[in-house]
């Protein structure tokens, strides 16, 4: 089992910035690269971005590019999520998880443990 703990959300003017973290604890060698993930009330799950935990490789969804980036610290088994230049549209509750999966993966089925979320409210 591979537990993961989110924190950082909170409220934030338009334009602002955040950083979530999510740490990792258990059987953690057994993942292969870390996602997050969002989901706005009424709307579905949606990929943010992924990182492989070994070489650093990253892949963002399309509606983050050039103002979220997602990194590592393997030492401490934790991946933060820096959000920059903030919108009203990415108020949403984000999760951190896992994947067993070698490969970018982009659906939230192929992510096999998962955090409990943190709220991220963008205020205009």
């Amino acid at each position: 089992q591979v537990q993961l703990v989110e924190s950082g959300g909170g409220l934030v003017q338009a334009g602002g910035s955040l950083r979530l973290s999510c740490t990792a604890s258990g059987r953690t060698f057994s993942t292969y690269a870390m996602g997050w993930f969002r989901q706005a009330p009424g709307k579905e799950r949606e990929f943010v971005a992924a990182i492989r935990w070994s070489l650093g490789n990253t892949y963002y969804g399309d509606s983050v590019k050039g103002r979220l980036t997602i990194s590592t610290d393997n030492a401490k088994y934790t991946v933060y999520l820096q959000m920059n230049s903030l919108k009203l549209e990415d108020t949403a509750v984000y999760y951190c998880a896992a994947t067993l999966y070698p490969g970018e993966r982009r659906n939230s089925n192929e992510y096999a443990y998962w955090g409990q979320g943190t709220q991220v409210t963008v205020s205009s």
